[in-house]
């Protein structure tokens, strides 16, 4: 039952133009864009920066589950959800698992982009890798834009998901190195999902195995931002 109602909701989201140039289109464009107006010939840094756009698609990929789960609230969809024998759990986690499907674009583009334009050059051990660290390191995400999506409205929800995409990606350090942020921002930005997330690619790229630390802070968002979306879909299964 999960299975099919993960492969309706992937063709759903795969289907929409939107969906595509937003998480697909924007990532490869400002990837290309930072490196060749800033990095110059640095392969660091140009690796370095696909990972960081890699994420920031796959960040925009999975928080935008949340609007398709707000439009579902106000089409009623939810509501026949609701008649079926899908529980509370298996619903939010077919939304989950639509989330880790539909971010496979947005990781894929810009490695692409990085070594078919700008030259990056792994080991093929460490290109499977990279995009299976940043597919496995996506569900908090997929889980936040859900718990968002049955919390608020379709409007609000689009608002709040811009605002946690934003917020997370420059924090995070997505877009700028954390290490031009200052001292404050610096130790904030360690305990974010999205530096942790960031962290999974460049240690694989490196060629070494992601950090304890890195694992840690990403199940425990993982852990909280799964009850936020558990408890947010109760609660919109009593209201709608």
């Amino acid at each position: 039952m999960i299975t099919a109602y993960v492969r309706l909701e992937v063709r759903r989201t795969l289907r929409d133009p939107a969906f595509v140039i937003s998480t697909v289109g924007v990532p490869v464009m400002m990837y290309l864009l930072f490196t060749n107006l800033l990095g110059g010939q640095d392969t660091a840094f140009r690796t370095a920066a696909m990972i960081g756009m890699a994420a920031y698609g796959t960040l925009g990929a999975a928080l935008s589950l949340g609007t398709g789960v707000a439009e579902d609230k106000s089409t009623g969809w939810l509501r026949q959800l609701r008649v079926t024998p899908v529980t509370p759990r298996q619903v939010v986690t077919g939304r989950a698992l639509t989330g880790t499907v539909v971010v496979l674009p947005a990781i894929v583009s810009v490695l692409l982009a990085g070594a078919l334009v700008n030259s990056v050059r792994l080991a093929a051990w460490e290109w499977g890798a990279l995009v299976l660290a940043l597919w496995a390191g996506s569900l908090p995400f997929a889980l936040l834009g859900i718990g968002n999506g049955y919390r608020l409205t379709a409007q609000t929800t689009g608002v709040v998901n811009l605002a946690c995409n934003l917020g997370l990606a420059v924090l995070g350090g997505l877009w700028f190195p954390v290490a031009l942020f200052p001292d404050w921002m610096r130790t904030l930005a360690a305990y974010t999902p999205t530096f942790r997330f960031a962290q999974l690619g460049g240690s694989v790229s490196g060629g070494h195995a992601p950090t304890a630390a890195a694992l840690g802070v990403l199940a425990l968002w993982t852990v909280l931002f799964g009850g936020y979306a558990a408890v947010s879909y109760r609660r919109a299964a009593r209201t709608v």
